[in-house]
């Protein structure tokens, strides 16, 4: 799991400096959208992606990249740290939109790295990691907080501006999510009121009650976005023509509420997923039209991803019976550790660097922004920044990884259950990927046990577990894994600490490979096995007088 890759990337990347100016960065997130949901991944997509599919065609398409968790927050984590969500105290599950802050404010950030270096920053969309709201007595808001007691004249803490960003204009959350108001800068913007579930029908909102913005509407957010970002990077090069940017642009769309506008509203011909991806693709093609009308087309590097696959939200039957797969080929939806959980679509452009029409099979994780960035600034890294972010700048310029082989890729459910890829080689420590949520065109697992082993180079589809041909490989993984999780890191470099519970806290998740882990480690798996997801999903469905869908899926 080591990769001596540092002083030939300080070499490659500096030798690449001296020759013009740093690139700008633009790192386009969608939101809940897989690759089947991608012309130019799946030709057989039911609707059409012409921006993203010319941005690929322009650039590099990346066929086997990953997120590092397969819900929101804890991959948005680690793209901005380059370090496992896993790590921290959040060990499954996602914030809310009063949770306090995920990221610690000493930890560096991408943004935080290239200010340094005198880029400018903005972050404008879903943020999604946690802010301090302040409440009217003083204290800071969490999750289970009264929002009638949000103090709105106090500045929001511990957002986008303190982790890096110049300016900020987003939400706090998912749409879905309240408070249902932009933020700028911390501060909500607009007149905010508080209303409860028999209200918001009449404001137009489809979500959790809570605090609203008078006249905001949900289908006018990702036009917000998009507009928001493409006057940003105006105003930059006009103010400032010489100096390199970064902007993080996370989206709201396609996830629910799934609200494509009124332009797009139909458009698919499918339904609202479908017409909402569509709205996504002609977003990224207004931020690339805004990049090529200023002149600096050819260094800037424009990347666009998802956070993780598509939702169930979409509604995958009548979808998968009109011939659209989101999740393309692969086992899995959002939320599982399976592979439409996690593989997403990945392309860069950057013309400078990049040639047109280019494809990588070398695997990726969203968590590599952070090495990236540094190595095309001619940075190193401290020890303990970007703990789990590997450079794929060298796939840019169609050159091997160093070390990609002996990587390990950790995979992380929405309930915390873990996965590992190997190589070829891929272990899930249960047999249902890790969640409740399922894909309905998923056959059952051939030759199923407990733990999976899949070969991905033989069967990226996941059909036939081997762990019972290869114990062996199956030790191999789980050590692999818990080496990961023991040194505090997955790159090179001295271990570091991961994130200390709190004292009546445990990682019950570990259990499974508990005769591999330090002390340290050991100390916070708990004193007795978890109940397995798929036994705790069949007693909760049993409660509400249902069967589970095991035998099908």
């Amino acid at each position: 799991m080591k990769f001596k890759f540092l002083g030939t990337l300080l070499s490659l990347s500096c030798s690449f400096l001296s020759a013009g100016e740093k690139p700008n960065i633009i790192y386009i997130l969608a939101d809940d959208m897989g690759v089947g949901d991608v012309k130019a991944y799946n030709k057989d997509c039911k609707f059409p992606t012409p921006a993203l599919d010319k941005l690929a065609a322009d650039g590099m398409m990346f066929t086997d990249a990953h997120t590092n968790s397969s819900v929101c927050t804890p991959t948005r984590y680690g793209i901005l740290t380059g370090r496992y969500s896993w790590r921290t105290t959040m060990k499954s599950g996602v914030t809310q939109g009063l949770s306090p802050h995920l990221i610690d404010p000493n930890r560096e950030t991408v943004a935080s790295l290239l200010k340094k270096e005198g880029y400018a920053t903005a972050c404008i969309g879903k943020w999604h990691l946690g802010m301090d709201w302040s409440l009217k007595d003083g204290s800071i808001a969490d999750s289970k907080s009264d929002q009638s007691q949000v103090d709105l004249s106090k500045e929001i803490q511990n957002g986008p501006n303190q982790n890096g960003f110049d300016y900020y204009f987003g939400m706090a959350a998912s749409a879905n999510h309240s408070p249902h108001c932009f933020i700028e800068d911390g501060y909500t913007v607009g007149e905010l009121e508080v209303i409860d579930d028999k209200q918001k029908k009449a404001v137009g909102i489809d979500g959790k009650p809570g605090l609203v913005a008078k006249g905001f509407k949900q289908s006018e957010i990702l036009p917000r976005f998009t507009g928001k970002t493409c006057e940003w990077i105006k105003s930059q090069v006009k103010e400032n023509p010489d100096q390199p940017f970064f902007v993080y642009m996370p989206l709201n769309s396609p996830h629910s509420t799934i609200v494509p506008s009124a332009g797009f509203e139909g458009k698919s011909g499918l339904n609202p997923h479908g017409d909402f991806c569509m709205e996504t693709d002609w977003s990224v093609g207004e931020v690339v039209k805004t990049v090529q009308s200023l002149g600096i087309e050819d260094n800037t590097m424009i990347i666009f991803t998802a956070d993780n696959g598509t939702s169930p939200m979409a509604k995958f039957e009548p979808m998968q019976e009109q011939g659209h797969f989101p999740s393309y080929i692969y086992r899995g939806l959002k939320g599982e550790t399976y592979e439409g959980g996690h593989r997403v679509p990945f392309i860069v452009k950057w013309p400078k660097a990049v040639k047109k029409s280019t494809v990588s099979d070398q695997v990726i994780c969203t968590t590599d922004l952070m090495a990236t960035a540094a190595e095309v600034n001619g940075l190193e890294l401290a020890n303990n920044e970007g703990e789990d972010s590997v450079s794929f700048f060298p796939a840019l310029k169609e050159k091997a990884i160093p070390g990609v082989d002996a990587r390990s890729v950790v995979h992380h459910s929405d309930a915390g259950v873990f996965a590992v890829r190997l190589g070829k080689w891929k272990l899930l420590l249960d047999n249902i990927g890790g969640s409740r949520r399922s894909n309905p065109k998923d056959k059952a697992v051939i030759n199923d046990a407990e733990i999976q082993l899949f070969n991905m180079e033989n069967d990226p589809q996941e059909s036939t577990n081997l762990s019972q041909d290869h114990p062996e490989i199956v030790v191999r993984l789980k050590k692999q894994l818990a080496e990961v999780i023991n040194n505090g890191r997955s790159n090179e470099g001295e271990a570091v600490a991961n994130d200390t519970l709190e004292s009546k806290q445990s990682w019950p998740q570990l259990w499974l490979i508990k005769d591999y882990l330090n002390e340290a480690t050991l100390a916070q798996v708990g004193k007795k096995p978890p109940k397995s997801m798929k036994e705790k999903i069949q007693q909760q469905m049993a409660k509400k007088g249902k069967k589970s869908n095991f035998d099908k899926n």
